[in-house]
């Protein structure tokens, strides 16, 4: 009688699996797509150019989504603080000019801005690297990392992957 009920047991457990599992369809895009061409970006790139100040202007916004993409153009940006996110990767690619980052090491005296974004006014044990037009950069979150652009020149494409998606 035992092994009846395991039996059982087991015939409903497995019907109860394939039926949830005929349940299961692929995700539907809740949101459309977004394609720019070249052309797009570099028209937004020269007018972000025209700006005075470093400039940015969002291609994907951040909020409602687990991801941003930007164009940044630095003009001048010295001495600004190190930061780590611990939320979201970020990856740079340079289209245009040349900057310098310092990355990894550790964060002196962080304090933490808002959730998960630390900031301080220095790093030990990082690596100074010049990056260039053509350039990518992946930064894994937990990375300290601080950009300086002395190159008037300097444009990037920010892909930033958030963990959770942005309210």
């Amino acid at each position: 009688m035992k092994t009846r009920g395991i039996l059982i047991a087991l015939v409903v457990f497995a019907v109860s699996a394939a039926a949830a599992a005929q349940d299961r369809r692929p995700l539907t895009a809740a949101k459309p797509f977004i394609v720019k061409t070249g052309k797009q970006l570099s028209e937004i790139a020269d007018l972000l150019v025209k700006k005075p100040g470093n400039t940015n202007q969002d291609i994907v916004a951040a909020a409602g989504q687990q991801a941003r993409i930007a164009i940044f153009h630095d003009s001048n940006r010295v001495n600004d603080l190190h930061e780590v996110h611990d939320g979201s990767d970020d990856v740079y690619y340079v289209t245009n000019g040349s900057a310098t980052l310092m990355l990894g090491g550790s964060l002196v005296g962080a304090r933490e801005v808002s959730p998960g974004e630390w900031r301080a006014e220095s790093s030990t044990g990082g690596e100074r690297v010049t990056i260039k037009k053509g350039d990518l950069v992946f930064v894994p979150r937990g990375t300290p990392h601080q950009r300086t652009v002395t190159d008037k020149k300097f444009t990037m494409i920010l892909i930033k992957i958030f963990a959770a998606e942005q309210k």
